[in-house]
């Protein structure tokens, strides 16, 4: 399914998005990738969700990417002997392994991991960052803190630790079960919550032994400073700007953003910007003009994609979401200062063949008058390349692997289109100008790029760049065998 923009649209899916017919809406309204959350729902939801989406690709004959996150460790005080107490500043606050149901004064924390890694001075942030304790005082059992923000402290609410590397797999049993449940079902994408070290994505990538890619969710501290080795062994980044906002200062994630975003195209791996992007959608039909302004920002930025969440999953007005985001993108892209933008923050070391040959396809595209580039591949590298170019003219993927097609509805400006297995690279040309055509791209007076790698369906071969025609015939009487 064509789309008039290039930055790519994640819908979560949940009770306001799980069927058939919404899930179909919500692909032609702009959704390029379901996002299923394994933090709600059964495996069966799941399932279910996933056999829907496959249902809509394979009847509207348009690759859809399916990500499944992982939900990650849950770091959570224990129970209050009246359900809730009332923190003041100043006060002191003891957090112990004691199960003993919790006072004004105490609450267990069940996690002897974090008393182990905790000293002096570190902060424990409560119920989404309202809460902030100092540790004055730690052992292996225990922290006394002294409150900084107070505040009301239930049952079960979550902790972070902001100022620690916390000695924690990124995988805790559940995130194991749901990982092989999720790729032995076909999910293209598998975010990684609670990643700290470049070894939790290893350890990821190990176990889903390449039935899926790991994108890297970077939502702590510790994931910020270990980015570069965190994003060498990632296949793709989701910038989870609200646990970054709980702990790092707030100020402080816009600068983070664009950094990780620059550091992602550089590398040539998708990029992903998530969390409360038109949060006010859950509940009304417009968003504000700081949302908009927020979504802009993000496709100015160069992310390959912005993500809906709740307003997807459990608002009230999932399809008009996804059209504020679709019509957002239309529009920024259509700014001369977009493509100023991206020309100027262009910063590619080139190392390969391919690196050469797709920088010269967008050179040659721009420079004439070239309606697209159609690019031929079976692992989807090369395309990664030529989306990090940011070209200004399209760019048609053509893979006979279907799974290679799905991942790259993630990728910038990527359109994918399914061709058959080939043997002479007169035929890839041929299948290149027949798919510019039928997708619009281009006429049969016009011209397109093409890239392939000779022998085909071997990864890491791109070794030919052609300027063709998009007529046959003149393909047919030119063009080598």
């Amino acid at each position: 399914m064509r789309r008039l923009r290039k930055v790519k649209i994640v819908a979560t899916l949940g009770p306001a998005s799980n069927t058939y017919e919404m899930i179909r809406t919500l692909h032609e309204a702009g959704a390029d990738v379901f996002r299923l959350n394994m933090s709600h729902g059964t495996h069966d939801d799941i399932t279910k969700m996933h056999r829907l989406i496959r249902q809509v690709e394979k009847d509207l004959d348009s690759p859809i990417a399916i990500l499944a996150d992982l939900q990650g460790p849950k770091l959570r005080v224990g129970e209050f002997a009246n359900k809730e107490e009332e923190l003041e500043w100043g006060e002191t606050f003891r957090l112990d392994l004691d199960p003993a149901p919790g006072t004004k004064k105490r609450v267990c924390l069940p996690h002897p991991e974090i008393f182990a890694a905790l000293g002096v001075g570190a902060h424990l942030l409560v119920n989404d960052g309202k809460i902030r304790l100092r540790v004055e005082e730690c052992g292996k059992d225990f922290a006394n803190c002294v409150v900084e923000a107070g505040g009301t402290i239930s049952n079960r609410k979550g902790v972070n630790v902001p100022d620690v590397l916390l000695p924690l797999a990124a995988l805790s049993e559940k995130d194991r079960k749901d990982l092989e449940f999720a790729a032995a079902l076909g999910v293209d994408w598998l975010a990684l919550s609670f990643v700290q070290r470049p070894e939790d994505v290893i350890e990821a990538r190990k176990l889903a032994d390449g039935r899926a890619a790991i994108l890297s969710k970077i939502e702590k501290p510790s994931a910020v400073k270990s980015f570069a080795e965190i994003l060498e062994v990632s296949d793709g980044v989701m910038v989870a700007r609200g646990d970054l906002g709980v702990e790092l200062p707030v100020h402080s994630v816009p600068p983070i953003q664009k950094q990780l975003i620059r550091m992602c195209r550089k590398a040539g791996k998708p990029v992903i910007v998530a969390t409360q992007m038109l949060e006010s959608m859950i509940e009304s039909p417009m968003p504000t003009r700081a949302e908009v302004s927020d979504v802009a920002t993000a496709i100015y930025e160069g992310a390959d994609a912005v993500m809906l969440s709740a307003e997807s999953a459990a608002g009230q007005y999932p399809v008009e979401a996804v059209t504020t985001m679709n019509n957002t993108a239309i529009a920024v892209e259509n700014d001369p200062t977009y493509t100023e933008v991206m020309e100027a923050s262009r910063n590619i070391d080139k190392k390969s063949i391919a690196d050469g040959i797709v920088a010269a396809a967008r050179e040659i595209a721009e420079s004439g008058n070239i309606k697209v580039i159609c690019c031929f591949t079976s692992s989807g590298t090369t395309v990664a390349k030529v989306a990090r170019e940011r070209p200004r003219v399209p760019i048609i993927a053509m893979t006979s692997l279907r799974g290679t097609a799905r991942r790259l509805s993630l990728t910038w400006g990527v359109n994918c289109v399914m061709t058959g297995e080939l043997e002479r690279f007169k035929q890839a040309v041929v299948n290149a100008a027949r798919a510019a055509r039928a997708q619009g791209y281009a006429g049969t007076e016009d011209q397109i790029v093409v890239t392939a790698g000779v022998p085909f369906n071997m990864p890491g071969t791109t070794n030919i760049l052609r300027v063709a025609p998009c007529n046959e015939r003149l393909i047919y009487t030119t063009d080598p065998e």
